[in-house]
């Protein structure tokens, strides 16, 4: 089956007043870069960062947050918060924070933390719903001037060298649209599934080169052409098999992928490992509610639209309190 451009609203199943042309996304100098001055690999990369993607210098800011503490409590986030926002101007639309941890505030991540305020009542009912996402399926270029939030995302800095492998993909990403594919996943892990209603149907966007492809399945296998990679399991299979392409996106429905450096499910860090160039996961139970993970329909329709993997993501996600947005935030491999 070959579906035009124009049935492309229908087939993601998006309404399509949410998907009117998209003005140009996230711009360079619209992105703020936080470095942690207390970590040598968070200074390093941050830099690399910045020269690679011509981040004006003034755009940087540095603070100090010693021991890399997985969790921060209220009082260490809001003091941190502070120092940023004082040196950002009103054209910063998003941040990217250049760390692995801390990723969590109390029960939050920082990245949702940080873009829409902490969210202390979801503490105390983790299985109940959290603040809604002012940004879920907006077609805004403007985050913070028209809804009050600079959109967030941490580029993780446990290995210099994949970390420099991480950005390289997000600018590749810039270069080419290749004939590609997107898979969406419905696995035996059932109460995981709870997004599946939202895949989008199964064809093929001529005018992205992309091939959608829904399977009942728990993992996928040698792929080498994968853009989109949405499942529901604790642990995925058979990632060191697969080539993602530059830009790719990819993501579980599990309860603990943002809890980066936990042990207790697969880490969303290891989708970037496996060649992924952004991902997100929750750090603390969010019961299995859709709400709180990217839908995949909207992530797909959004990207497609040329915008940023950090937009794309944060539009996605209707309830994003529980989870961290990693990855390389500019990556664009639809902007054309």
């Amino acid at each position: 089956m070959i579906v035009a451009w124009a049935a492309l609203f229908c087939l993601l199943g998006v309404a399509h007043a949410q998907l009117a042309p998209a003005p140009a996304g996230l711009k360079p100098a619209q992105l703020a870069l936080v470095i942690n001055d207390d970590e040598p690999n968070s200074v390093e990369i941050g830099e690399y960062y910045r020269q690679t993607r011509n981040v004006p210098a003034e755009n940087v800011v540095h603070v100090r947050i010693p021991d890399r503490p997985r969790k921060l409590d209220a009082a260490q986030f809001r003091q941190l918060k502070e120092q940023i926002d004082a040196k950002l101007g009103p054209h910063i639309e998003a941040v990217l924070m250049v760390w692995t941890a801390p990723y969590a505030v109390e029960c939050n991540s920082i990245t949702s933390a940080y873009a829409m305020g902490l969210d202390a009542t979801i503490c105390a009912t983790p299985c109940g719903p959290s603040k809604p996402n002012p940004y879920f399926g907006s077609a805004s270029a403007h985050p913070y001037a028209e809804h009050g939030m600079r959109l967030a995302m941490l580029l993780p800095t446990d290995s210099i060298e994949q970390a420099k492998a991480l950005i390289g993909r997000g600018v590749a990403s810039g270069f080419s649209t290749p004939a590609a594919s997107a898979y969406y996943l419905t696995t035996s892990e059932h109460a995981r599934n709870s997004r599946a209603t939202f895949f989008p149907r199964a064809g093929v966007i001529a005018t992205r080169k992309l091939t959608i492809k829904r399977l009942n399945a728990d993992a996928i296998e040698n792929e080498k052409d994968v853009m989109v990679y949405q499942t529901g399991m604790a642990r995925v299979a058979k990632l060191d098999t697969l080539q993602f392409l530059p830009g790719a996106l990819a993501d579980s429905l599990t309860s603990f992928g943002g809890d980066l450096l936990g042990s207790a499910q697969m880490s969303s860090l290891r989708w970037l490992d496996a060649g992924a160039t952004a991902s997100y996961g929750t750090v603390s139970e969010p019961c299995n509610y859709w709400q709180k993970f990217p839908q995949p329909s909207m992530l797909l329709a959004h990207y497609l639209r040329g915008v940023s993997a950090i937009e794309a993501y944060w539009r996605s996600v209707a309830w994003p309190a529980q989870g961290v947005f990693i990855g390389e935030p500019l990556a664009a491999p639809y902007r054309r």
